[in-house]
C-alpha cells in the first residue's frame, strides 16, 4: 500500500483553488488567508526567519533582556551558583548558535534540492514535448 503526497503547496492549483473560494463561502477571512497563501506561501518561512534575525539584533531585545536581568533572573547572592548558570547559559547559547547554523544549511540543502526537481520536471516535459532540455543540466 502506498501512500499518496497530500501536500498543499502554495500556487493555483486545483485544490489551492477550491479551498480559497470554500474559504471565502464559508467565511471571508478563511478565503483571504488562503489567497494570501497562494499568492505568498513561498516566502513565509524566509518572512518568519528575517522577523527572527531582526528582532536578535534589535535594540528592544536589550532592554527587554535588562528587564528580565532586574525581574528574578540577576545575581542570586550564592557567586558559585551565579558563574554556573552563567557558564550553562553560554554554553546553551552556543548550542543554539550551532543548531540556527545547521538549520541555514538544512534549508539551503532543501531549497537546492527543490532546484533540482522542478529542473527534472522541466527537463522531462520539455523532452515529453519533443524538444529537448532547454539548457544542459550541470
Amino acid at each position: 500500500m502506498t501512500t499518496a503526497n497530500c501536500t498543499i503547496r502554495p500556487g493555483w492549483t486545483p485544490v489551492t483553488t477550491g479551498l480559497m473560494v470554500l474559504g471565502f463561502v464559508a467565511f471571508w477571512p478563511l478565503g483571504l488567508a488562503m489567497l494570501a497563501y497562494i499568492l505568498w506561501g513561498d516566502r513565509f518561512q524566509t518572512l518568519a526567519r528575517d522577523a527572527r534575525d531582526q528582532w536578535r539584533t534589535s535594540p528592544m531585545k536589550g532592554c527587554m533582556d535588562s528587564m528580565n536581568r532586574t525581574t528574578g533572573f540577576g545575581r542570586t547572592g550564592n557567586v558559585a551558583f551565579d558563574d554556573y548558570r552563567e557558564r550553562e547559559l553560554k554554553r546553551l547559547e552556543e548550542e543554539k548558535a550551532k543548531l540556527d547554523q545547521m538549520r541555514d544549511e538544512f534549508d539551503a540543502f532543501l531549497r537546492e534540492l527543490r532546484r533540482a526537481k522542478d529542473q527534472d520536471e522541466f527537463d522531462r516535459f520539455m523532452a515529453n514535448r519533443g524538444h529537448g532540455p532547454a539548457t544542459p543540466t550541470a
